[in-house]
């Protein structure tokens, strides 16, 4: 096992891996930005190295920087949490480079999956279902006409390299094309530095549900069950839930064999979640991989009693797993809602400021992972993400009533926040019968709680 680490993230992820180094008795190190300088995680970690200025490429996507930070405290591995260099697939080549460890997988299997068209294309020579769309990068917007008649509206424009909802243009019909092609391609290159697209069909409605990995370096993969995350704004997600109240047993038994197939077939080490789209007939196809750990991980440890962070960590340190597909037990079910410093009836505008008053709920099986304390001041850089407040309950109507209720009892003081919106969306009795989709905030304005102009 590791005797020292650096986590190369901040906020809420970055002091659940330290709180989990802790218990392993590994030592940590932090890296911070100089706005976050008096950060919770800087103060949780063992040693702490300040890595530039404010901005993302100045410190948390600074290579060079935490390398020397992580080669001058003498750690042995980097866990890079999740989002910022997580899928970066140059940091882990350099990590490797430099001696040090990457907590995920190699930098050749995230490259492999990181090119979302190429990794469509594997995953179809694997025997896994995909959604129907180009064969390929579409280079021009004459290709792109050509391939729309082909696959039918509406349909997608996506970021080849893309993630977080961004580099993503819906054409409901070909006057649109030409519009959602250029904004895609350029968007992608702002965001990830690579213009690529490709196409695939729209399916609406439609649920998003992904399935948790655990692979070890032996060759045994094991699958922790479902996550639905189909409450999103702006393809980001918002609000997820384990099990998926759409997914029957037999569907489960199907994706449980297909992502297993998938992570096999690229020979995956560590923790991985394969995405799906399910449809309204129950038919499911593959949509991406993620090589990380996800935000909403916690709703899987809820119902499956396994910590994800350890293990993620013991099998970077070429630990075997001690638990097959037989011995995971999915019990009772979790609600996960992302907690976020933003307005919602306002374009869900960012808020940033001084936390002036916090109460963080408490009770049986109920968890906020958070990096927030009173008194400090949420820094205008970073995402806006600032907690995420997590249930456990026999039933899926019993994690609501749960749910609701630590809501109601989360007081974050001194900044607009999204828990309102939280409790409309659990309230809503379309939400309660589990009949909604990735277009259900589309639908919904709660009375003007949030911004009619959501897409």
């Amino acid at each position: 096992m590791f005797s020292k680490i650096l986590i190369a993230n901040r906020g809420e992820i970055a002091v659940r891996i330290i709180r989990a180094c802790k218990e392993m008795g590994i030592t940590t190190v932090a890296v911070y930005s100089v706005a976050d300088n008096e950060a919770l995680h800087v103060s949780l970690a063992d040693e702490s190295v300040c890595i530039g200025g404010a901005p993302v490429g100045e410190s948390y996507l600074n290579m060079q920087a935490i390398l020397s930070a992580a080669l001058l405290t003498g750690c042995e591995a980097i866990h890079p949490g999740y989002g910022l260099l997580s899928e970066n697939a140059k940091f882990a080549g350099l990590c490797a480079e430099n001696g040090l460890v990457f907590i995920g997988p190699s930098a050749e299997v995230i490259e492999k999956m990181g090119n979302k068209d190429a990794a469509k294309r594997l995953m179809r020579s694997l025997g896994v279902p995909v959604v129907p769309g180009s064969e390929g990068i579409v280079a021009t917007l004459e290709e792109a006409q050509e391939n729309a008649k082909r696959i039918g509206y509406p349909l997608l424009i996506k970021a080849s390299a893309g993630g977080g909802g961004r580099g993503i243009r819906k054409v409901s019909g070909p006057e649109e094309l030409e519009q959602a092609f250029l904004g895609a391609s350029l968007e992608a290159q702002k965001a990830f530095g690579d213009g690529s697209v490709y196409m695939e069909k729209f399916f609406s409605p439609v649920r998003h549900v992904e399935m948790q990995l655990m692979c070890d370096a032996y060759g045994n993969v094991v699958c922790l069950g479902e996550r639905e995350c189909s409450i999103q704004r702006k393809n980001q997600k918002l609000l997820e839930e384990s099990p998926s109240p759409a997914v029957d047993d037999a569907c489960r038994d199907e994706m449980t064999r297909i992502a297993t197939l998938a992570a096999k077939g690229v020979n995956y080490v560590s923790l991985g979640t394969i995405e799906f789209l399910l449809t309204t007939e129950g038919d499911f196809y593959f949509m991406e991989m993620n090589t990380r750990l996800q935000v909403e991980h916690p709703v899987t440890e809820m119902v499956t009693g396994i910590d994800l962070v350890k293990w993620q960590i013991r099998i970077a340190a070429g630990i075997p797993l001690d638990f097959s597909q037989q011995d995971i037990q999915i019990s009772g079910h979790a609600i996960e809602c992302r907690i976020n410093a933003e307005d919602p009836a306002n374009h869900f505008m960012p808020s940033c400021g001084k936390i002036s008053l916090l109460h963080i709920p408490g009770g049986p099986w109920v968890r906020f992972d958070t990096a927030l304390y009173q008194g400090y001041t949420i820094p205008p850089f970073y995402d806006s993400m600032i907690g995420k407040l997590i249930v456990h309950a026999r039933t899926r109507e019993e994690a609501i009533r749960k749910m609701q209720a630590a809501l109601c009892e989360l007081v974050i003081g001194g900044i607009e926040q999204n828990r309102e919106l939280q409790i409309e969306i659990l309230s809503d009795p379309q939400f309660r019968r589990g009949e909604y989709a990735t277009d259900y905030l589309t639908h919904q304005s709660f009375g003007g709680l949030l911004n009619d102009g959501i897409e």
